[in-house]
């Protein structure tokens, strides 16, 4: 079994990093294998098979973090087939977790979409705003805040769309369409670096051009994006 880094790997590289054979040495692969993210993958597997995927993936991220138990520290050892964890000292079962997370399409009167650039993302790649829910915060209310904290915008009515289990590491994604109720864009600074309203012509010229990197067909964004857009968009056009 590999050991968890101290910090920074995430999930999808942990179980994708190649799996280790005695002594150390790396396992071999097929010849014209190689190992791939989920995230790269995800969009070329059928439902079924990314499922399973997601599902592993999960899975391995929570065993690789979470080898003691949260109560007392002492050493935790698997059960039922690895989705517990049971405290070998005092005897408590501890479940792999979930994090809920928003994501949302912004829309405004004009039926323009607001998308935004984190400071994390290399140059020209834009999405949907997305955050994670504080305790004690509906679902609803997390939209509200983060496209308010990140952008500035105020929204009022929130519609529920769908959403999708996002393993890096412990993610639930839910996405909704936000109405925005105002419109003037001041970006945090610290999470998103730009903010703009698009048209469907302008997101369109802007994806053609490569101005524009939408998120990746495997991804719920993507889903959100051309839900509003009515289209699909090219398959190259995705980070």
């Amino acid at each position: 079994r590999r050991d968890a880094p101290l910090a920074g790997a995430a999930s999808d590289v942990l179980v994708h990093a190649g799996a280790t054979a005695p002594a150390g040495r790396t396992a071999s692969l097929p010849d014209g294998a190689s190992w791939s993210s989920l995230r790269t993958v995800g969009a070329a597997l059928t439902a079924h098979d990314a499922g399973l995927a997601t599902a592993a993936v999960a899975l391995d991220s929570w065993h690789a973090r979470h080898p003691r138990c949260p109560r007392c520290g002492a050493a935790t050892r698997v059960v039922q087939a690895g989705w517990v964890r049971a405290c070998v000292a005092d005897g408590s079962e501890h479940y792999p977790r979930t994090d809920p997370a928003v994501i949302m399409a912004v829309v405004d009167d004009e039926d323009r979409l607001l998308l935004g650039h984190a400071r994390a993302w290399a140059a020209g790649r834009w999405s949907t705003l997305a955050g994670f829910v504080e305790p004690g915060e509906s679902l609803e209310n997390a939209v509200r805040r983060e496209v308010r904290e990140e952008t500035g915008v105020v929204v009022g009515d929130v519609e529920y769309r769908g959403s999708q289990p996002w393993p890096f590491p412990a993610s639930l994604m839910v996405a909704f369409v936000a109405r925005a109720r105002t419109t003037d864009v001041v970006v945090d600074g610290v999470e998103v670096e730009q903010a703009a309203w698009f048209t469907r012509d302008r997101l369109r010229e802007a994806v053609a051009s490569r101005e524009v990197v939408p998120p990746g067909p495997a991804s719920i964004a993507r889903a959100l994006v051309e839900d509003w857009l009515g289209e699909r968009l090219p398959e190259h056009a995705a980070f």
